[in-house]
């Protein structure tokens, strides 16, 4: 059987994996990205037996194949990605992570409808709302929630991700309002906190805790059905809101303490990056395509930003607490090289060349060097990205292999 000729499929009924568009999965330019356990997750489905399996993926990957990658190959590198169609050695650790959606225009139009619909009922959210009541909020918000799910899934049955993942994430938007809603209906609304929805996304208060909780109870359940990575970043959003009203909660007694609440977002950052790891981990074992996305990518970014600016905005007046920080930083830099997440090395970059002009200055202080020391110092950091460009790829396998061993998926992707 020719795979550009679609045709040649057997006159019966189709099966889940049959039922397939010609000008999407025939033409000569497509390519795919396989490895041994996308054959065991087919031999599964009964998409292929078992002996068949064995014998395409041995003629694969025997040495000198031209479909077997090199292990130069192999080595992870941004400037160099995985060539399509190269089914991964059976040596490899794990396979890559599916790459996000391509900005193309369409793209760019499905993310621009669908951040506005998310921002009308959320950071938008408008007065009039409140003309309904707290019931009539909570059923629309209900119905709205519902409306979007079944929206989703009809995208879903269309091959339509990117659309289907921006409703499915309008749906989880819409839990803390749905929350908000049965709450002030059945009168369980706490005393002294806002009047209205729209404070949740202005106003640090104890009291959205309920609204928080609720979100990401329901996130999960959700992602479980839609595994659409687009769905994390409300979940993310909802864990740095939680950080800050779980800060003001603890300090109810006391009063309000700026140093407590920089502290509770470093300790959230840090424990929001291990969640990120646990799931990147668990993304790069997984057989089944859909659960090999990047899921991890929005708990990355809010994780390192919780923790960066909780520690860069402690203060001290030790040298040897201001050079800590500086150490912290370079780690930073060298784990996002490591494990391929750039989000640690440009927060790190960024701290690293922030203590280096502390420095300059005290260094240059009323000095007409300064400008002339600042200049190289932004020629030197120039030059050492060049040199870290070209020699990027051993670096990263150098890195990797320090890696403690459960750790070392996730220098994979």
């Amino acid at each position: 059987m020719h795979n550009d000729s679609p045709e040649t499929m057997p006159d019966e009924e189709p099966s889940q994996w049959e039922v397939t568009q010609a000008e999407d999965v025939f033409l000569p330019s497509v390519r795919v990205r396989l490895g041994w356990a996308d054959i065991e997750a087919a031999v599964e489905r009964g998409a292929i037996v078992p002996s068949e399996a064995h014998a395409l993926w041995a003629s694969w990957a025997a040495p000198g194949s031209a479909q077997r990658m090199t292990a130069a190959e192999l080595a992870p590198s941004a400037a160099q990605p995985v060539p399509s169609g190269v089914p991964l050695s059976p040596a490899s650790p794990m396979p890559r992570l599916a790459s996000g959606p391509v900005f193309s225009f369409t793209n760019t139009l499905y993310y621009f409808g669908g951040m506005l619909a998310i921002g009308a009922m959320t950071l938008f959210m408008t007065l009039g709302w409140e003309l309904f009541g707290a019931w009539g909020v909570f059923a629309l918000a209900t119905a709205y929630m519902v409306g979007a799910l079944l929206v989703a899934r009809n995208l879903m049955a269309q091959r339509l991700r990117t659309p289907a993942g921006l409703l499915a994430t309008l749906a989880v938007c819409l839990v803390p309002l749905a929350v908000w809603g049965l709450q002030s209906g059945l009168g369980f609304w706490p005393e002294g906190g806002a009047d209205n929805y729209r404070d949740y996304h202005r106003l640090i208060d104890w009291r959205w805790l309920t609204l928080e909780l609720a979100t990401l109870a329901a996130s999960v359940v959700m992602l479980r059905s839609f595994r659409l990575p687009f769905m994390v970043m409300p979940v993310a959003v909802t864990i740095w809101y939680l950080s800050m009203d779980v800060a003001r909660m603890l300090m109810q007694r006391e009063g309000f303490d700026w140093e407590f609440s920089r502290d509770v977002s470093l300790v959230f950052g840090l424990a929001t990056c291990a969640v990120a790891v646990w799931v990147d981990l668990r993304c790069r074992s997984a057989t089944h395509p859909l659960n090999r996305q990047d899921f991890a990518f929005w708990l990355y970014l809010f994780g390192v930003v919780m923790f960066w600016f909780g520690l860069s905005l402690r203060d001290s007046d030790l040298e040897i607490n201001k050079f800590i920080y500086a150490l912290i930083n370079v780690g930073m830099v060298f784990v996002g090289a490591a494990i391929g997440r750039r989000v640690f090395t440009v927060f790190g970059a960024i701290g690293v060349a922030s203590y280096l002009g502390y420095l300059s200055y005290r260094v240059f202080e009323d000095s007409l060097l300064f400008p002339f020391a600042l200049t190289l110092l932004g020629l030197a950091v120039v030059a050492l990205g060049i040199w870290w460009q070209r020699r990027e790829a051993a670096i990263h396998a150098r890195l990797a292999s320090w890696l403690p061993a459960a750790l070392r998926p996730l220098a994979s992707g």
